[in-house]
């Protein structure tokens, strides 16, 4: 990705390693939600859904047997399972308020469990939550249903419950394979633990597998982040991200826990990067975006070379739905007309629900100027370019209207970008700068508070 023509000079003096900037799963990004969208806009959203639609639903479980202290997620930790039953409960009466109000018809092209730790559940509340979704919608032919899988909280029953549910796609977190790192971070996971669980998967037939890699942790070296990738590959998943770890202590009090001064200055995150970059491109693997990697044959890879990949807020996806529907304590949901998220607050959402109704408290409604910076934004990190005339063909808006809006990019991005009347590109050693140049477009994001490093 990076260039050999003294990248890191012109990368350094462009601001890439000082500035910190959204992640643009949406636009505008979530620090921007409001008060002012709530219950009311939620379910008119909801009832607004075509017929005989196919939709993205996402549940939420934000239990943890342990907080990892790199995590910035909306977790609880509990050293038992009283509290899954009662949130559980409460779960199946959102989902039966949202069939209440969803379109006839209305079909699930992907489900999601995500966390938090989905696996923490017993066998008999996998099942349960299983059965109320299938009440809710069917699947739609092709469907995906992944969950997110803690290698140290699962088990056989808990594999069978969810492959006897229908998951078919599993999300393994590893961040790293070095001991000393885990210890740092709170997250002891050893290779042979997530091997286990990666065989048991694939036993059960769940042959699409996804795992999750830091870069930028602390006392993370060159040679250690290559020798967890090549433990990685030897696991063989189909989709690899690799994220940057995002150190907010002032938003995440546990990563308080981390010493600052054993993190990776931001020059040398981007090696970190760019080493685990190399051996993922080197073993086969298509890059993705910014930080995804696939195989040729994954989905993700197809969707790339079909201009169909795009992104929501678990990431890269090829999910071809308009709506992902987000259920459970602080989820998210997006719909074509703004983004709603629910009380990020367990008791807040207990009480919102158990009230008869939804339990969003903040979103954002989407102007006309935003879905127009939203979806070239989304070109821009899926693609790394945009073609102002496909893309105001798709949108009903002019080419010239497009390109205005960016007007002067190449002024703060000397050299960095292709651009001219038909559209925009990024260059292949400018593509560390891809969310700086997103922001560009962003009417919202002034302020660098709360956000991630860029690289």
């Amino acid at each position: 990705m990076v260039s050999n023509m003294d990248s890191v000079s012109q990368l350094r003096r462009l601001g890439l390693f000082d500035a910190r900037v959204p992640r643009y799963t949406s636009y505008p990004p979530a620090n921007h939600f409001n008060g002012v969208i709530g219950a009311a806009e939620s379910a008119r959203w909801i009832k607004a859904i075509p017929e005989a639609s196919a939709i993205s639903l996402y549940i939420h479980i934000p239990f943890c047997r342990r907080l990892c202290w790199f995590c910035a997620c909306r977790t609880q930790g509990t050293a038992t399972g009283a509290p899954l039953r009662p949130y559980l409960e409460v779960l199946k009466k959102e989902l039966r308020h949202v069939g209440t109000i969803l379109p006839k018809g209305v079909r699930l092209s992907r489900l999601h469990w995500g966390g938090g730790t989905p696996t923490l559940l017993e066998p008999a509340l996998i099942a349960e939550l299983a059965a109320e979704v299938n009440g809710l919608a069917d699947f739609a032919p092709g469907a995906e249903f992944s969950v997110e899988i803690d290698p140290n909280e699962i088990d056989d029953p808990r594999l069978d419950a969810l492959t006897e549910a229908g998951m078919n796609r599993a999300s393994i977190g590893v961040q790293d394979f070095d001991p000393a790192i885990q210890s740092t971070i709170g997250r002891p996971q050893t290779f042979a633990t997530t091997k286990w669980a990666v065989d048991a998967l694939r036993d059960r037939g769940v042959a699409s597998l996804n795992i999750d890699v830091l870069y930028g942790l602390p006392h993370q070296t060159e040679a250690r982040i290559a020798d967890s990738v090549q433990k990685v590959l030897s696991l063989a998943p189909d989709r690899v991200a690799l994220y940057g770890y995002a150190h907010v202590p002032w938003m995440a009090r546990r990563q308080s826990m981390i010493p600052t001064e054993a993190l990776p200055k931001p020059e040398e995150r981007l090696e970190l990067f760019e080493t685990a970059r190399r051996l993922f491109v080197w073993d086969g693997y298509e890059e993705i975006g910014i930080d995804h990697f696939a195989r040729p044959g994954d989905g993700l890879a197809t969707a790339l070379r079909e201009g169909r990949l795009t992104r929501n807020f678990q990431g890269y996806t090829d999910d071809p739905a308009e709506v992902l529907l987000g259920v459970g304590a602080s989820s998210i949901s997006q719909f074509p007309q703004g983004y709603a998220q629910n009380n990020p607050a367990t008791s807040g959402y207990h009480e919102a629900v158990e009230a008869g109704g939804l339990a969003t408290v903040r979103g954002h409604a989407l102007s006309d100027d935003d879905c127009i910076r939203a979806a070239m934004i989304n070109k821009l990190m899926c693609e790394f370019r945009v073609d102002f005339q496909t893309l105001g063909k798709e949108l009903g808006v002019p080419a010239h209207d497009l390109a205005a809006r960016w007007d002067g990019v190449d002024e703060v991005f000397p050299d960095m970008l292709s651009l001219d009347g038909s559209g925009i590109e990024i260059l292949p050693g400018a593509r560390p700068l891809t969310r700086m140049i997103a922001r560009f477009l962003d009417t919202y994001s002034v302020s660098q508070q709360g956000h991630s490093a860029a690289i």
